[in-house]
């Protein structure tokens, strides 16, 4: 239910409008003055101010500058005599919704009233979904304690707030496209659109139509006119996903766009100026692309003015633990039961070290989710894993690497010393959780230590 500040120095008339407005479904406050409509407007949320020109002490115009300081969009709405419409113009003038002439029928002031609030709904609604959108791609979704990832936070936060192009590396589902949100998110460019495209979901014809746009009889099927995804993402960012698989034609075409800034729309002679900033993202090596004839250099240094590199999951297995913490919060109010998730068993958690990602954090995330929706009870045990990911991950430990002439003595120990290396690392030197999490005892793991040489600092 909406709320309306109605604030006149006449007695009688706030009252009067309130029992209005109430039988029209809004909650009123009523205040007699500036000062009193400020105290209520500190305290209260209200959604629109409906107040008098003409009051003692803090006339209309003063109480709408200082409404404006607080909340530039919250809509007002001036009652004013006629003879101050002038006043009530500039009122206008300084942000007011709009006016109402006294006397006024009260059909007008509804009508009037519901206008300004449908404005403001639209306001509110667009202040929520910007502001859920920078919870959800700002720096602190990005998750990772790790050297690695720290660092890729360092770069975000670099090159952010420029305009350069930049490139982002890495394997599938390292969360190449959550970064590049993370970055528009995170720049002047914030309120205008981020358009992401994936070049390799669509054959040249399509993509280049989803690209650039078309005009109509432009090719069979083309009924109307259609803007593409570089006039949509105009003021804002285009995500170029998969750029390795962009063909030839498409390469040619998109150096001239980074070049001169213009285009044309397919069958199109008119040129149309954007103003874009591009991220692209790829998971192959584009030197090896250029080096095979499939990846223009030219549009290769255009795009790679920066570059940031997202490492597999493998490579930074420390951040598995907070990952894990992570997906159980964002999925546990999903499943239909009483019993709340609360974290994984160690043996699972081995599991989870032991494998080595090729899906990266996407496949983390599905695994945690299945298994959030199988797990019985408050602990996910390794018979809540999914079937294909246990088969997966124990079909990890098998000979294939190993040379056939290789010492069971010495390959033993090497596994050995490694995984006691990989466990002091995970739990920050603390030598007693490395050895719970090892599954032995801390007089055991000790003598391990001095069987490796394996230093040990305090961190």
């Amino acid at each position: 239910m909406e709320t309306i500040l109605i604030v006149d120095d006449e007695k009688n008339y706030p009252p009067i409008l309130s029992a209005v407005l109430k039988e029209e479904g809004f909650e009123t406050f009523t205040a007699n003055s500036g000062p009193e409509a400020l105290q209520i407007l500190e305290n209260s949320d209200v959604d629109l101010v409906l107040t008098d020109m003409k009051m003692p002490v803090m006339d209309g115009i003063e109480l709408l500058e200082k409404v404006k300081m607080k909340d530039p969009k919250l809509p007002i709405i001036m009652m004013t005599a006629y003879g101050t419409v002038e006043k009530a113009v500039e009122a206008m003038q300084k942000g007011a919704y709009n006016y109402i002439l006294k006397p006024f029928d009260n059909e007008r002031l509804v009508i009037y009233v519901n206008k300004a609030l449908e404005m403001y709904r639209m306001v509110k609604e667009n202040r929520e979904l910007r502001s859920a959108m920078e919870s959800r791609f700002g720096f602190g979704n990005i998750i990772g304690k790790s050297k690695e990832m720290q660092e890729v936070f360092k770069t975000i936060r670099q090159v952010a707030p420029t305009t350069a192009t930049v490139i982002l590396e890495g394997e599938n589902g390292t969360g190449k496209e959550l970064v590049a949100k993370s970055i528009h998110f995170n720049s002047s460019r914030r309120a205008k659109a981020f358009v992401a495209v994936n070049c390799s979901a669509l054959s040249e014809n399509l993509l280049e139509s989803e690209l650039f746009g078309h005009e109509k009889g432009s090719f069979t099927g083309a009924m109307a006119m259609k803007k593409g995804r570089f006039e949509l993402a105009d003021g804002g960012t285009l995500f170029l996903d998969e750029i390795g698989d962009l063909s030839q034609n498409l390469q040619v075409k998109l150096l001239r766009i980074l070049q001169e800034k213009v285009f044309e729309r397919v069958g199109g002679v008119k040129s149309i100026s954007v103003d874009i900033r591009i991220i692209t993202a790829t998971n192959k090596r584009l030197k090896e692309e250029i080096q095979a004839g499939r990846f223009r250099e030219d549009l290769f240094y255009r795009l790679n003015v920066l570059s940031i590199v997202l490492p597999p999951l493998r490579e930074r297995i420390e951040d598995i633990h907070v990952l894990i913490d992570h997906f159980i919060k964002k999925y546990r109010d999903e499943r239909r039961s009483d019993i709340p998730i609360v974290d994984v068993d160690p043996e699972v958690e081995r599991l989870f070290y032991d494998y080595r990602w090729p899906g990266n954090v996407r496949e983390l995330e599905n695994v945690i989710e299945r298994a959030i929706i199988l797990c019985p009870g408050e602990i996910i045990t390794v018979s809540d894993l999914p079937k294909d990911f246990k088969d997966n991950v124990y079909d990890t430990h098998h000979l294939d690497g190993i040379p056939v002439n290789a010492k069971l003595h010495e390959t033993l120990n090497k596994i050995e010393k490694k995984m006691i290396e990989r466990a002091l690392q995970l739990t920050n030197n603390v030598q007693s959780n490395a050895a719970e999490l090892l599954g032995i005892g801390r007089s055991g793991f000790n003598k391990k230590i001095r069987k490796h040489s394996i230093q040990v600092t305090s961190q």
